[in-house]
């Protein structure tokens, strides 16, 4: 289904992502993290709802629609490392950066820290172009600390 949008995605220099496609391959990314402890929770599915229609604008409708597409993408997309390779390639900083917090938010919505989705969120952080300094301080400000 998203085959070539993958391969889009993955080949040696890709074009940077059109608006639509940026978003579907981000929620992607959340979807993934989300999915990392093998509990896909509501609560994890209701706050990528909210991010998404948040940023982008979405009705909730759109963005449960949206998330839909995306956990068909992302269990379609390549591993973890491949996936967020093609994103940093694709993907201006900020927009990365701001993935980044929104992935904390997902990871921490169910109220817990789970040490694989640390470890996933060190790791796509690190693959993204993301300081450990910078996914520290979103870390910090999702879960109110100074």
């Amino acid at each position: 289904m998203f085959s070539t949008f993958l391969k889009r995605l993955t080949q040696p220099a890709p074009e940077p992502l059109n608006d639509d496609d940026a978003r579907l391959a981000l929620t992607a990314l959340l979807v993934r993290v989300a999915r990392t402890d093998g509990d896909y929770a509501p609560e994890e599915k209701d706050r990528i709802d909210r991010i998404t229609g948040a940023r982008y604008g979405l009705t909730p409708f759109e963005a449960t629609a949206l998330r839909s597409r995306a956990e068909a993408l992302e269990a379609e997309a390549p591993d973890t490392v491949v996936f967020t390779q093609a994103i940093k390639n694709a993907v201006d900083y900020e927009h990365r950066l701001a993935v980044v917090e929104a992935l904390w938010q997902v990871a921490l919505a169910d109220g817990q820290r789970d040490a694989q989705e640390d470890a996933l969120l060190r790791l796509v952080a690190k693959f993204l172009g993301i300081s450990d300094m910078d996914s520290a301080r979103a870390r910090q400000r999702i879960a109110g600390s100074p």
